[in-house]
This record gives C-alpha cells, structure tokens and sequence, in this order.
C-alpha cells in the first residue's frame, strides 16, 4: 500500500466505517508498504501471501485465511493480479459476496482478459464518478445490474483552506513567501505520466529567466515508488533539478496541498482521482489531462483547465495562465470546495459501501435460503497489491 489516491481512500473509508456494520481487514498480496505499515495497529493486516505474478499458491492460501477469519465479503480494490486472484480465491473459499472496486479505465496488463472470465462469480463492479460508471457498462461491458457507482469521497475537515500552510511550505524549501509553488500528489508510478510535469516546468522556466529568483515556479512531487529516479534523471538531464522537489511520502498531504498556488495531475488514464478533490476541498485550482472521469471535478473554467492527455504546451500554458491570474485562481477555489462539499464527501462514500455490502450479503443470505439478516455485521476484506 504506497501512499497513492485509491490507498488513501481505502484507509480513510475504513477509519469512517461503523463497526457495528461492517469490520475491515486489508490484504496485501505483497508487502505492506508504508500506508500499510501505518494501519496496521487499527486493522487486521495480512500480507506477503504472494510469491510472484503467476504464483498460483496465492489462491490457496486466500481461500484458507478467508475460512479462517470467517469473511464474508470481499472487495478487490484496483484490477491486476489482485482483483484476479482475490476475487478467484474467495469464490474458492465460498465467500458470500464478491466484489470489484476500480480506480482507473485501463488494464495494467494481460491479466485484464483473465479478470474477464471471472464476471460470472462477482456480485458488484464499484465505478467512481457516474461517467466512470457508464464506461464500465458501455465499454468494459460488465453487466448492467452489477455495475454500481459510489462517488469518491474526502475528508473536507482535513483538506480545507490554510492561510498559514502558504508560508509554512515555503519555509520548508527555503523558499521565498513570493515564490510559486505548483504540485502533484501521485504515487510515482508509469500511469501517472510525472514526466510530463518536469517538461512543462523546463518550459515555464525557460521563460521565467527575466523574473528575479524568488518569482521563479517551484514545482514539488509528493509519493514515491519506481519512476523516481526517472523522473530525477530527466530533471537533471534538463537542468531544472533544482527547482523540483521530490519529498517522498508524505502523511502532512493535508498542509502541502493547501501551501500550493496550482495542483497538478498529468495522467495517462484515471477513473476520479482523490488527489484532485483533495486540492479542489483545499480551495487550490487543478490544471489536469481530460482522461476518465477528471472533468466531473475539473470543470473547464471553473474549478481548473483540462488539457489533453500528453499535451506538454498545453499543460505549460495553463499552468502560466493561472500562476498569472490570483483572482481567478482563488475563484476558481472556492468554487472547486463547493463542488466537493456537494458532491464527494467522505461520509456520502462509507455509507455506499456499507449499504452496498450489506444489500449484497442479504440477498445472498435470501436466495441460499439460509437466513435473513437485517443489518448484519460483515467482516470485509479488501485485497491490495503493492505494486
């Protein structure tokens, strides 16, 4: 579990669940990785379960730990190898419910046709936004009836404007209160396309040589994981590596997101990023790549710009645009809080999971003819690889 949007979410949601309904457990195929090191002392954590991609022991040893810790749903969150072999497990293991949570609109690999075949034993798709939703049906084709929407959802107590993170960020990079800062929070991985943002900041800086040093853009990348030391490369390969700063994961995303002029996401493909209505609940305007489901939070104009995927002049441009522009950037703000206070909130999320698990459970219970159970208290597991 590196510090990444779904992770986050996860964790966020099962520190909102009421315990009296539901009772989460996570399960990483891997490591724990440090969003998981950092729970584990709140929730059952199981881990290191896999030996390798094709290890096809992993099915075994679900299916047992499933029987052991009584479950009685489970939830894959992400596709890959996770949302195949704990979706396969569980049915294995005759667990009663059965479902898929995804947080993007592509395939990591071939085992997306595989997930294919295992349709049949699962009992709901979670898309994140309503477009996210369509898609699934429409493009993915996963059956109608199986294909639920739960909007993500963010803690609006947490993320909130703070006049004091602006000077407090700058202090922390030795920079000037003057200096503009402009960010990204994603763990750093391929899909998430950093590249792209250390090439817009090359352009920007080549034409911010006139400005004295305190004016020039700052750019700062929150999370870790394999690209780093691409994305290092390619800021010292540009000469620009001074001006980004790569500070790793973070558990303060809270106070360097609220510090930062213009939020940044430059993705290849996303379902409805938390990172995004993160910045939009901090009231900080999101210049963001038009994929997925973005422009239901990035609304053009009005809570940020959209930008088409890979477009490096494109993102350089709007990024000036905003840096230029303070009134409009602070509108554009407040509008993007109201959206999210409307619209995504945490509470709204734990309550569709809840309700959707325990709908689940009942009409299984119903239809096996077993029982009736109102409002069971349902042991739920969510099966996570670290990728």
């Amino acid at each position: 579990m590196p510090v990444g949007g779904a992770e986050t979410l996860l964790v966020n949601m099962m520190r909102r669940m009421d315990s009296k309904v539901v009772e989460p457990e996570v399960v990483c195929l891997k490591e724990p990785g440090p969003l998981g090191e950092a729970i584990s002392g709140e929730f059952p954590l199981h881990s290191h379960l896999i030996g390798g991609k094709y290890d096809v022991l992993v099915v075994w040893k679900l299916a047992r730990l499933f029987h052991q810790r009584r479950i009685d749903a489970v939830i894959t969150v992400g596709a890959g190898d996770k949302m195949f072999w704990g979706r396969l497990a569980a049915a294995v293991a005759g667990v009663p419910v059965i479902a898929s949570a995804l947080h993007s609109t592509g395939w990591p690999d071939g085992v997306g046709r595989l997930n294919r075949t295992l349709t049949c034993v699962t009992d709901a798709f979670i898309g994140v936004a309503d477009s996210h939703g369509e898609f699934l049906r429409d493009f993915e084709k996963f059956p109608a009836g199986k294909v639920n929407v739960i909007r993500n959802g963010v803690d609006c107590d947490r993320f909130h404007p703070d006049p004091d993170a602006r000077a407090s960020l700058r202090r922390e990079l030795g920079l000037s209160e003057a200096t503009p800062v402009v960010g990204i929070v994603a763990a750093l991985r391929h899909e998430k396309n950093h590249t792209m943002l250390v090439r817009a900041a090359k352009l920007i800086a080549e034409k911010e040589t006139h400005k004295p040093t305190s004016e020039q853009t700052h750019w700062v990348i929150v999370g870790d994981g394999p690209e780093r030391e691409t994305i290092e490369s390619l800021a010292t390969e540009l000469d620009i590596a001074n001006r980004i700063h790569l500070l790793g994961t973070r558990h303060d995303t809270d106070k360097i997101v609220a510090g930062l002029d213009v939020f940044t996401l430059c993705s290849l493909n996303e379902a409805s990023p938390v990172s995004i209505l993160e910045a939009l609940a901090s009231e900080v305007p999101v210049v963001a790549t038009d994929v997925g489901s973005v422009k239901e939070s990035v609304i053009a104009d009005q809570t940020g710009t959209l930008i088409p995927s890979e477009d490096v002049n494109a993102m350089a441009m709007s990024i000036e645009r905003m840096l230029a522009n303070p009134a409009s950037r602070q509108a554009m703000g407040k509008r993007g809080r109201q959206l999210v206070l409307e619209t995504g909130s945490l509470e709204s999320m734990v309550a569709g999971y809840q309700q959707l698990i325990t709908t689940q459970y009942d009409r299984q219970l119903s239809a096996s003819s077993a029982a009736t159970i109102t409002v069971p208290r349902v042991r739920t597991q969510a099966t996570l690889r670290s990728d």
